[in-house]
C-alpha cells in the first residue's frame, strides 16, 4: 500500500547533476522532462561555472514518449559540444527516457572520438536517490573515461567523501581533509571543488591509495577502482570531527599508507595541543551552562548523524538520545553503521533509527523526555519542533534555509571548534 512520505531529505538520482557541477568545467546534459530539471535547479542553491538554469536539456514531451527521444538527445549533445566550452560532458537520464526504453548509452557512444569526452550515467529517479546518483556519476567516469595505466605516483592518494551540495559543508570539508592528509607528507588528489577538474580526474589511476571517508556513499566506487586499477582503499566510516576522531583518522591513514609513526604523532600533538588549549579557555562555559542539556539528537544523513554523535559524546561528554539517519541508507550497510553508534567512549551507546519519514521523526523527538532543553542538530525541518520544546537548534544538514555557507567546514580539529562555537552561540543567545 502506498504511503505519504513527509519531509524527505534527499532528491531523486537525477540530482547527481550536483556531482557533475562540483567538478570544475564539467557540464551535465539532462535527458529528462523540463519539470525535472527546473525542480532540481531550484533545490541546488548553487551556480558556478555553469548555472543549473542553463544546463542543456532535451525537455522531452508527450511526443517523445510515443516515438522516443534519442534523436533529440543526439542533437542536444551535438549542439552542447558546439556552443558550450567544457572539459567533460556528462549525460544524465531522468525517469521518462528510461521507462520508454531510450538507449542513451548508445547515443553517447557515437561521441567516443570527440575532442572532449562525453560519458553517460543512468540516473532515473526510480533507481534511487541522489546519493546513489552520485555513485553512478563516479562509476561512469571510472568505466567510460579512465584508462588503465601502469604508472603510479609515489605518495599520491585520492580522497573521496560525501555528496557535493547535498552536504552543506562539502567544499570546506574536502579542503580540510586534503590539508590534514597532506601534513602527513602525502600528496592528495580530489576531483571536486576549487581548481579540481579534468586533470584531477586524469590523475585518479596514478594514485597509490584511495581513502574513502563516508559511512557508505562511494564504497562501490573505490571497490571499482581497486578492481580496475589495483588501487587499495581505506574505508574510514566516520567523518572525523574534533580531536578524538581526527587523531584516530590520521593514525589510520598513516598506518594504511605506511607513513612514519613519529611524524604522524608530531602532527597529531601539534593539533591536539591547540585544540585542548581552546577547550580549556571555555571550560567554565561547558560546565556551568545550564541551557545545553546533556541529551542531544541528530537528524541527518549517515555521514553527519554518525560523525556528530561521536563528536558530542566523545569530545564534549554529552549523552545521545535517539539518533536518526535520513538518507535511505541501503539495507546491506545498515548493520555495520548501527554498530558504529555502539563504539563510543565512556561505554556510551546510542540508539539509531534509519527513518525517512519526517513526521515519525518529529513524533519521537516530541515524545522523548530530554530532562531539560534538548539539543537538536538537523535540517531546517527540525527548527519548528525544537522551538516547540524550547530546545537549542542548529541547522547542519539538508534542507538549509537559515544560513549561507561558502567554505566553512566541521571536519578535523578546527572543524570541531567551529561546531562547538555554533552550538554554544545558539545556547548563549538565550541570555539576551
Amino acid at each position: 500500500m502506498a504511503k505519504l512520505l513527509d519531509k524527505q531529505r534527499y532528491k531523486c538520482a537525477l540530482g547527481a547533476m550536483q556531482t557533475v557541477q562540483a567538478i570544475e568545467r564539467a557540464l551535465p546534459i539532462l535527458h529528462s522532462g523540463p519539470g525535472c530539471a527546473q525542480k532540481l535547479s531550484e533545490s541546488t542553491g548553487s551556480s558556478g561555472y555553469f548555472s543549473p538554469n542553463i544546463f542543456p536539456c532535451t525537455s522531452i514531451n508527450e511526443k517523445d514518449v510515443v516515438f522516443g527521444g534519442v534523436k533529440k538527445l543526439d542533437s542536444t549533445i551535438e549542439n552542447a559540444l558546439k556552443v558550450i566550452d567544457a572539459d567533460l560532458y556528462v549525460v544524465l537520464t531522468g525517469c521518462i527516457p528510461e521507462i520508454v526504453g531510450d538507449d542513451s548509452g548508445e547515443v553517447v557512444s557515437r561521441y567516443e572520438g570527440s575532442k572532449k569526452p562525453v560519458i553517460y550515467a543512468p540516473t532515473a529517479g526510480f533507481k534511487g536517490n541522489n546519493y546513489k546518483g552520485h555513485e553512478q556519476v563516479v562509476n561512469a567516469i571510472i568505466n567510460q573515461y579512465l584508462q588503465k595505466t601502469e604508472e603510479k605516483e609515489e605518495g599520491l592518494v585520492n580522497i573521496w567523501a560525501d555528496v557535493p551540495y547535498q552536504d552543506l559543508f562539502w567544499l570546506g570539508n574536502l579542503r580540510e581533509l586534503e590539508k590534514l592528509v597532506g601534513e602527513l607528507g602525502l600528496k592528495t588528489n580530489v576531483i571536486f571543488g576549487y581548481k579540481k577538474g579534468i586533470k584531477n580526474i586524469d590523475a585518479i589511476p596514478k594514485a597509490q591509495y584511495n581513502i574513502l571517508v563516508s559511512p557508505w556513499v562511494g564504497l562501490t566506487n573505490v571497490k571499482k577502482l581497486e578492481k580496475k586499477f589495483g588501487t587499495p582503499y581505506l574505508h574510514y566510516k566516520t567523518l572525523p570531527i574534533g580531536a578524538t576522531e581526527t587523531s584516530k583518522f590520521l593514525r589510520a591513514v598513516a598506518e594504511f599508507t605506511k607513513v612514519d609513526k613519529e611524524k604522524t604523532e608530531a602532527v597529531i600533538k601539534k593539533h591536539e595541543d591547540y585544540y585542548y588549549y581552546l577547550i580549556e579557555r571555555y571550560a567554565d562555559l561547558f560546565l556551568e551552562n545550564r541551557v545545553i542539556n546533556k541529551q542531544f539528537t541528530v537528524v541527518a544523513d549517515a555521514q553527519y548523524t554518525l560523525a556528530i554523535t561521536k563528536f558530542l559524546a566523545n569530545d564534549l561528554g554529552l549523552i545521545p538520545a535517539k539518533q536518526f539517519i535520513t538518507d535511505d541508507t541501503p539495507k546491506n550497510y545498515r548493520e555495520e553503521i548501527a554498530a558504529e553508534f555502539k563504539n563510543l567512549n565512556y561505554d556510551i551507546n546510542a540508539e539509531v533509527a534509519f527513518e525517512t519519514d519526517g513526521f515519525k521523526i518529529h513524533e519521537e523527538i516530541k515524545n522523548h523526555d530530554y530532562h531539560g532543553y534538548p539539543l537538536v542538530l538537523g535540517g531546517y525541518y527540525e527548527k519548528e519542533i525544537t522551538e516547540s520544546l524550547k530546545g537549542n537548534y542548529l541547522n547542519i544538514s539538508w534542507p538549509v534555509q537559515n544560513k549561507v555557507v561558502f567554505d566553512s567546514f566541521y571536519v578535523g580539529y578546527s572543524g570541531g571548534i567551529r561546531l562547538i562555537e555554533d552550538i554554544y552561540t545558539v545556547a548563549v543567545q538565550r541570555f539576551n
